[in-house]
């Protein structure tokens, strides 16, 4: 029988908290902040549009590839030191992009992507073991630095370029902050008191894969996902064929980041009143779309209400979409699985949206046709939203054996 999980001190939730406040602030700044200097890199490179449209798929498509390692990892070295060891990848990593030389740009690119996989898919498990019974508001809180992070990311961009003097510095200064989460967290990363040896009993092999359930959630995360590194990877260049100047479109992606910091935090809070999210997963679905439409196809005086519907839509379904891996996990084992499952194979699929938007510009496409594909994604998450968010959860049978089932939430 497995013992009931406690919920952690008041100081120590404090410090875990702060612990993964740090850690989000990283996971974004590496992605957001490369989309305004891709017209530099561009042209210090020499890049073609298709080359462009590689160096932003590729490290949402190593997201994908690295993510369901963190299992792996967490089981041979403890999650506690796996994080760390990601940590350290990002910064090794971030250091190696700041390069002109192609094939150093793209290996640097690679680790981020790498680093950011692992480091995503474990933190739902350590969140699930260190507060089982909130675990979805520290979800929320954690998705709130993510957020926060991408604006740092896409607002500083351009201004570290032109303060530094270079396009290299200003991506490479954002390792400062990847050295700090990882000197953070290995001075006040938890430390569990482990079983007693014989104390447990072996545990069952997993296989989600079986899972409806599994898949609804990781095609949610996917869909949702790709729309998110769209805008990442794109929206900046897509607001230039606007009109608009490179440091605008900077700051208005900065300016839509930044207001997910409001439905990251209180999607979670609302979605957890019922049982049943899928009413609050189509209302910020349905935001996204309409920040879409508002930034691509409305009056350019309309730009930054369509920043901020995009920003409280991308925010809340991200936020919803990772709350979703612990909702529909009974225990924190569980969570890591369906974490490695759904960012693995979501973030593979995610990596999809932004290299199709590259191909479409690079065979002459308008916005119009952009839009569309854009509205077609926010749909195909609609469908999967309302199949994940209904009220099941896989458990543990009394024989060990993966089950869905409904549940009772406790207020």
């Amino acid at each position: 029988m497995t013992a009931k999980p406690t919920q952690p001190s008041r100081g120590r939730l404090i410090g875990f908290l702060a612990l993964m406040v740090l850690v989000g602030l990283n996971l974004r700044p590496a992605l957001s902040s490369l989309s305004p200097l891709l017209n530099r890199i561009q042209a210090d490179t020499g890049l073609s549009p298709l080359g462009i449209g590689a160096l932003t798929t590729l490290p949402v498509l190593c997201l994908g590839l690295f993510a369901p390692l963190a299992p792996w990892l967490a089981k041979r070295l403890g999650p506690e030191r796996a994080l760390s060891l990601a940590l350290l990848l990002l910064a090794g990593a971030l250091l190696l992009r700041a390069n002109s030389l192609t094939p150093l740009l793209f290996l640097g690119t690679l680790g981020v992507g790498a680093a950011i996989g692992i480091a995503g898919s474990l933190l739902p498990a350590l969140v699930k073991r260190e507060l089982p019974k909130g675990a979805d508001l520290m979800t929320g809180v954690y998705t709130m630095a993510l957020c926060l992070g991408g604006a740092l990311g896409a607002g500083l961009g351009i201004p570290l370029a032109d303060w530094l003097g270079d396009w290299h510095l200003s991506l490479a200064s954002w390792t400062l902050l990847a050295v700090a989460a990882l000197v953070a967290w290995r001075l006040g990363m938890p430390h569990p008191k482990p079983p007693a040896p014989g104390s447990l009993p072996k545990a069952p092999r997993v296989r989600l894969w079986r899972h409806g359930l599994a898949w609804q959630v990781t095609a949610l995360m996917g869909s949702q996902s790709s729309l998110a590194y769209i805008v990442f990877g794109w929206l900046p260049v897509l607001l230039q064929r606007r009109g608009l100047s490179e440091g605008e479109a900077g700051w208005l992606l900065a300016g839509s980041v930044m207001v997910q910091l409001i439905s990251a935090l209180g999607a979670p809070w609302l979605a957890r009143l019922h049982r049943d999210q899928r009413p609050a997963m189509l209302v910020v679905l349905g935001l996204t779309t309409a920040g879409f439409v508002m930034l691509l196809q409305a009056p350019l005086s309309q730009r930054w209400l369509g920043a901020i519907l995009l920003g409280l839509g991308q925010g809340g379904a991200f936020s919803l979409a990772l709350t979703m891996i612990v909702l529909r996990s009974g225990d924190s084992r569980l969570a890591g699985k369906l974490s490695g499952m759904a960012q693995g194979f979501g973030y593979t699929l995610a990596a999809m949206g932004p290299l199709v938007i590259g191909l479409l510009l690079q065979l002459g496409a308008g916005l119009t046709t952009v839009t569309a594909v854009l509205v077609g994604i926010a749909g195909f998450a609609a469908v999967f939203a309302c199949l994940a968010g209904r009220n099941r959860r896989l458990e543990f049978d009394a024989e060990g054996t993966v089950i869905t089932r409904r549940y009772e939430r406790r207020r």
